[in-house]
């Protein structure tokens, strides 16, 4: 496998802290069920991103 196909597991964004804070404000008012929906969504688009399906495998292993 070359380098593009490897899950990063190690710390790979700048302001970590930033962003979660973010991510728990999107979730802000919605019910249970949209901030399920919300999730999932935002899986299918940051999976659209990433495209690799390998690399994606690789993180539904690390998931679970």
């Amino acid at each position: 496998m070359s380098q593009g196909d490897q899950l990063v597991t190690a710390l790979n964004m700048a302001e970590h802290d930033d962003f979660y804070a973010d991510l728990l404000n999107a979730h802000d008012g919605l019910s249970d069920e949209e901030s399920q929906a919300f999730n999932a969504r935002l899986i299918l688009i940051l999976a659209n991103h990433i495209g690799n399906p390998d690399v994606l495998k690789q993180a539904l292993l690390a998931a679970r």
